[in-house]
């Protein structure tokens, strides 16, 4: 049983004029959680400041954000080996670290919130907790099984065996852990975290930018050469997502929807070349189209101009965990989506409310595209399932269980010292 939230109005906590620090080794605002978790506490009267990196050189170091304090540090985030992203966590953290710790001694900090990956950059909080913050650690991303996707690392790999124990000792550092869904909440009590500290928020859209619309499924044409049948991937363009077997799933499609098109949102990458390297050698160069990287309101009209939404996952124990908020960013538009057969997909949804194809298989992916270009009835129920599912775990309940729980946390009574958190991880 994970920690139960107050669902009491959190005015009554007296939110209005704490002091809030916020940490993410990402870009703000492209990274949405971070970028709703903030906006929703800055809507109660807190005061937030925010540490994260730097995406483009044109980017302001300093600048104010929908009234969040934002500070870009000059550390840009660069793909490699699992050395490269420990140097760069290092000395995000070292900096982040040293820009709280001066910070501390005049803003007098309340509450310091921080996003994974890593879990270790909870330590950043280490000078406002003595001073008496409390410490919210958000567990977006499992590292254990993540590094394992990423570089093919078995289980009882000394590296797995060493991120789980710093996945427990940045857990025991936190006053609270918040993560993304329920299968990811199992997996971190099963091993590190009391279920007592444990609460979850999903990762829904904020629905002021992706507000729910009624479905919209496209009539299957008698011709389908009058208008491109267009099937849509954003999200990170990174291997384990998939985006080669979407592109192995248009071949099939288009022997009988010779006019279906992919279009790729998402920053560039070294994967991307490789997949559109591939597409041109399989003649798709026209029918497969880079759009780029989109805000979240830019992304809104994207979808209003796609047919289906994919997500194309290859099997991996990191996908068996997610729910991508790409599913909601799409249901809400009133598309359909395609997804994986997974854990962390099944929780939430059943057959009657999304579209499954069998994890890691572009052939079953293409027979699902077919099907919702051919059944547009079907499709538009499923929908209508879909986001029934959506509005249950849409932003504004999830945004009131996150102020909730950030209430409760600074009515408590002062925080452990470091003394009695150094003997809890030892």
């Amino acid at each position: 049983m994970y920690r139960p939230v107050s669902m009491i109005d959190p005015s009554n906590w007296r939110l209005h004029g704490k002091r809030a620090a916020m940490v993410m080794f990402s870009f703000y605002p492209e990274d949405p959680r971070p970028r709703r978790a903030a906006e929703a506490l800055v809507s109660k009267g807190m005061s937030v400041d925010l540490i994260c990196l730097t995406l483009n050189d044109e980017d302001p170091k300093h600048v104010i954000l929908n009234g969040i304090d934002v500070l870009r540090l000059p550390i840009r985030r660069l793909r490699g080996s699992m050395l490269a992203y420990g140097f760069q966590y290092c000395a995000f953290l070292v900096v982040s670290a040293a820009v709280l710790a001066a910070r501390s001694l005049t803003r007098g900090y309340d509450l310091v919130y921080v996003h994974n990956m890593p879990d270790i950059l909870v330590l950043s909080a280490l000078i406002p907790k003595a001073f008496g913050a409390k410490v919210i650690l958000d567990l977006h991303d499992p590292m254990p099984e993540l590094m394992m996707t990423i570089f093919g690392l078995q289980p009882n790999a000394r590296s797995v065996r060493f991120l789980q124990r710093l996945e427990k000792w940045s857990i025991a550092l936190a006053d609270s852990v918040v993560t993304v869904n329920l299968a990811c909440a199992k997996l971190f009590t099963s091993r590190s975290c009391p279920a007592q500290k444990m609460s979850v928020v999903m990762n829904s859209p904020d629905e002021h930018i992706f507000g729910v619309q009624p479905p919209r499924v496209r009539a299957a044409s008698p011709d389908p050469l009058l208008k491109p049948f267009v099937i849509m991937y954003h999200g990170s363009l990174v291997e384990r997502n998939g985006l080669d077997l979407a592109v192995e799933a248009l071949v099939r499609v288009r022997k009988s929807l010779p006019n279906a098109q992919l279009r790729i949102y998402g920053l560039r990458t070294p994967f991307l070349e490789k997949v559109m390297h591939s597409a041109k050698n399989k003649g798709l160069q026209e029918a497969v189209q880079y759009l780029g990287p989109k805000s979240l309101e830019q992304l809104v009209k994207a979808i209003e101009e796609c047919d289906v939404g994919v997500v194309p996952n290859h099997r991996s124990r990191f996908a068996e965990l997610n729910t991508p908020t790409r599913i909601f960013e799409f249901l809400a538009s009133g598309r359909p989506v395609i997804a994986p057969r997974t854990r962390g997909i099944c929780d939430y949804f059943n057959d009657d409310s999304l579209f499954f194809f069998e994890l890691g298989n572009a052939e079953d992916l293409a027979k699902k595209i077919e099907y919702v270009f051919s059944h547009p009835s079907e499709v538009a129920e499923v929908v209508r399932r879909g986001q029934e599912v959506y509005l249950e775990l849409n932003w504004g309940k999830e945004r009131e269980r996150l102020i909730a729980l950030v209430a409760d946390l600074l009515a408590k009574e002062s925080p452990r010292s470091i003394s009695q958190t150094s003997q809890a991880i030892r």
